[in-house]
């Protein structure tokens, strides 16, 4: 049961991804990410962290993409033109990047050591305890400096979308 859940929540998640990628409006691209996070969340439940999926459907999945979404509706972007491509080299670079996809893949397959299986339900590492302590003693900096970044986008996209007077 639990394979199936998986591989159901992993097609959603690709699928959302290539979307995400193939969408020439933002608006639906950030609606793609939503999908992708809310299937990783699930991801995360079936391998056992459910602090770690709760805090990805309510921080990610919620409040950083209703920013995004803020964001891209203060720019007020449209739709991304199309640029036209020949179907000859649409049949040139299919090949290749398929073929560098299977090279990359074989490449990282060699280099990455073997592991165990992982278990569903075997992560014990996401509890409310260490993932507290994880981020305000040994993360602390990043975690800070990232929401200075985050005030800063926000700021640098308020700028953009302002209107001349």
């Amino acid at each position: 049961m639990e394979g199936l859940l998986f591989l159901t929540f992993a097609t959603i998640a690709v699928l959302c991804a290539l979307n995400l990628v193939l969408q020439t409006h933002p608006i639906s691209s950030a609606l793609s990410l939503i999908g992708v996070l809310g299937s990783i969340a699930v991801l995360y439940l079936l391998l056992g962290g459910e602090f770690i999926a709760a805090v990805q459907l309510i921080v990610y999945a919620g409040a950083i993409m209703v920013l995004f979404v803020f964001v891209i509706m203060l720019l007020n972007t449209g739709a991304e033109k199309q640029p036209t491509r020949k179907i000859v080299v649409t049949w040139i670079s299919l090949p290749l990047l398929f073929t560098f996809i299977a090279l990359a893949a074989m490449l990282i397959a060699q280099q990455v050591p073997k592991t165990e299986v992982v278990t569903f339900g075997g992560f014990s590492g996401g509890t409310t305890l260490s993932v507290g302590r994880s981020l305000f003693t040994q993360y602390l900096l990043p975690f800070e400096v990232t929401s200075i970044l985050i005030l800063i986008a926000i700021l640098g996209a308020v700028v953009l979308a302002r209107k001349e007077i």
